[in-house]
């Protein structure tokens, strides 16, 4: 009898040790019943992953929400699961792929003409660590898209979110952009290209973008925001090699699961930034798990931040949308 009590007690502990863990690891959550009905919201990257579950969560509260991906077919398969899953049907597929600035051109005329406001832009999607590859622009893929696709597609689409302000833009960084620097000599890897060190430039040159952007677009009540997600479950390793092989391994991937946050914990911080009415007059700062976070010294560059914007126009072709 006192063995089985011993063996029910530690069952017990164990169970709400776990519980305690899993709270711990899944981090802050957004509960605020905040509604955004007839807002208009773009998702880019939102077939998987976060910015799949943040468009769920976006259409449940009475979003407009057009997800914009690389994959049509994969765009469509989403959206089809995220109406069947909310009982919503508000949600439009457009096709944007970031690492191709015509693209980003034609995704934001073709948007502009057909949607009269946009009230929250979120540049969720990106790459990490991938293999040298180069976008058809001739950019590093992950500068290029991380950083330098969301740039043009964000200042291609500032009037119509000026027009409709209040609004918010939201750039999803990386808890990674501590371990970054830019490169200002060797910008776009042409010299030396190390895959760790190039995806940690571009996260931390989202947070440089949203430091100066928010700087730009004062007075206009456009807000901007970076966000770390967290370790989180998804497909974004997935051109590491051998490696997200063995993270995918059926023996591996269960172990892993326990100490990633899943996709719809990852999301938190996105929809805290984009819908909490305490956040109407904050701008340019970073946040995880749903606080405000103090971004490296590097990510608080007020120099470097001008000079990457700078290059960043120069490498887009972008005349500034920006006074």
């Amino acid at each position: 009898m006192i063995l089985f009590v011993h063996i029910v007690a530690f069952s017990v502990a164990a169970f709400v040790g776990f519980k305690l863990f899993r709270l711990f690891i899944e981090g802050g959550q957004f509960r605020k019943p905040t509604r955004c009905d007839g807002k208009v919201i773009v998702i880019t990257g939102a077939n998987t992953g976060i910015g799949k579950e943040t468009a769920k969560e976006l259409l449940k509260r009475g979003a407009k929400v057009y997800i914009a991906c690389r994959s049509l077919d994969k765009a469509n398969q989403a959206r089809t699961e995220l109406i069947q899953q909310t009982g919503q049907s508000n949600i439009h597929v457009r096709e944007l792929d970031l690492s191709s600035l015509e693209s980003v051109r034609n995704f934001s005329k073709k948007f502009l003409a057909e949607e009269p406001r946009l009230d929250i832009l979120i540049n969720n999607a990106g790459v990490m660590a991938c293999p040298k590859a180069l976008t058809k622009d001739g950019f590093e893929m992950q500068l290029g898209v991380n950083h330098l696709g969301h740039f043009l597609l964000t200042n291609l689409l500032l009037d119509r979110l000026k027009a409709s302000a209040p609004s918010r833009i939201v750039n999803l960084s990386s808890l990674a952009h501590e371990y970054g620097s830019i490169n200002k000599v060797d910008l776009n890897s042409e010299k030396s290209y190390n895959q760790v060190t190039a995806y940690c430039q571009s996260k931390l040159a989202n947070v440089l973008f949203t430091r100066e952007l928010a700087k730009r677009l004062e007075g206009t009540k456009v807000t901007t925001y970076a966000v770390h997600p967290g370790t989180v479950d998804t497909e974004l390793p997935r051109h590491m090699g051998s490696l997200f092989f063995l993270l995918e391994h059926k023996l591996v991937k269960p172990l892993l699961r326990l100490a990633f946050k899943t996709p719809r914990s990852g999301a938190q911080t996105s929809l805290y930034v984009a819908l909490d009415g305490d956040l109407a007059n904050e701008s340019g700062k970073y946040y995880a798990d749903c606080t405000e976070k103090k971004p490296s010294k590097a990510g608080r560059d007020e120099e470097t931040a001008r000079w990457l914007w700078n290059v960043s126009e120069k490498m887009t072709g972008l005349s500034s949308k920006v006074s």
